[in-house]
């Protein structure tokens, strides 16, 4: 359902709150680069600290400023069901191309939980759900046999799988038990060559949001099977792919904008805390190395 380079949008700050202006901005040059659809609200987009009503107006700015130039997947996730719920009644009504639904953090759900959140977000809900495990945040690992069995219950509600696991095993284990056709999506940006390699269509990204457009070329280089191209590619945006995760995410991608972007600040909200000076130095030299300043 979804292929390409996709960026998990940073949700730009100023003094303290949702700065729409450059928001518009940043979504307008995520699209004018190949971006092939757009993430708000997610891990980087710092949605566990927005309230639930900046949570649905970074939302619909990201919708109405894409203006059906690609799909917005927009996230959806929350450790309460009913939330989450929410979250997605209100992106269908915007919108949204699919909801983008973590497994629940804090709670530590069992299997059986996680089968019974995501049931009751798919019965309750007719927005497409894109899968989000990435227990390194979340503890709960959306193990194999749960993400099959979901996804042959519902076949047309749970339609992707954004996986930031590190385990590149995952994508044949979902081919050989869902079928070749699920969209399988890699959560880490260094991971994005070997995923696509073993069936994966693409990826959900931080560093697209500061090299759009390198990261849509090297897509595009993956999908032409032009593997020389896509290493060379790999290669240019490898350290970048580190320094985005050099200090607590996303202070180093925030910091990143800033040097690319004119009026990005590097502002997040705490418990976060601007990235440090190794951060910043990481950032930079990987900046300069992948040509972007």
């Amino acid at each position: 359902m979804f292929s390409g380079s996709i960026p998990a949008l940073a949700t730009p700050f100023r003094d303290g709150s949702f700065d729409e202006a450059t928001f518009r901005r940043l979504v307008d040059w995520q699209i004018d680069s190949g971006s092939s659809a757009l993430v708000p609200c997610g891990t980087t987009g710092e949605a566990s600290t927005l309230s639930n009503a900046e949570h649905h107006r970074v939302i619909e700015v990201c919708i109405e400023q894409a203006a059906g130039r690609v799909p917005v997947i927009a996230g959806c996730g929350s450790n309460d069901t009913r939330n989450a719920l929410l979250h997605m009644n209100f992106s269908k009504k915007a919108g949204a191309a699919a909801g983008l639904c973590v497994a629940p953090y804090y709670n530590r759900p069992s299997q059986a939980g996680l089968i019974a959140h995501f049931s009751f977000l798919a019965e309750n809900s007719d927005l497409p759900i894109v899968l989000y495990n990435v227990p390194g945040r979340t503890v709960t690992d959306i193990e194999d046999e749960t993400v099959v069995e979901l996804v042959t219950k519902y076949p047309d509600r749970i339609v992707a799988i954004k996986d930031a696991s590190g385990d590149l095993s995952r994508v044949a284990d979902h081919r050989m038990g869902i079928g070749r056709e699920f969209c399988q999506l890699s959560g880490n940006d260094e991971l994005w060559l070997p995923h696509s390699a073993a069936g994966g269509s693409g990826a959900i990204s931080v560093t697209a949001n500061v090299a759009p457009e390198l990261c849509a070329e090297f897509h595009a280089a993956i999908a032409a099977n032009e593997l020389a191209r896509a290493r060379e590619l790999n290669d240019k945006l490898f350290p970048l792919h580190y320094a985005m995760f050099s200090d607590a995410s996303p202070a180093p991608v925030k910091y990143a904008l800033s040097r690319v972007m004119e009026g990005f600040t590097d502002e997040v909200r705490l418990p976060l805390v601007p990235a440090s000076e190794a951060s910043r130095k990481a950032v930079d030299e990987a900046l300069e190395f992948a040509g972007l300043i």
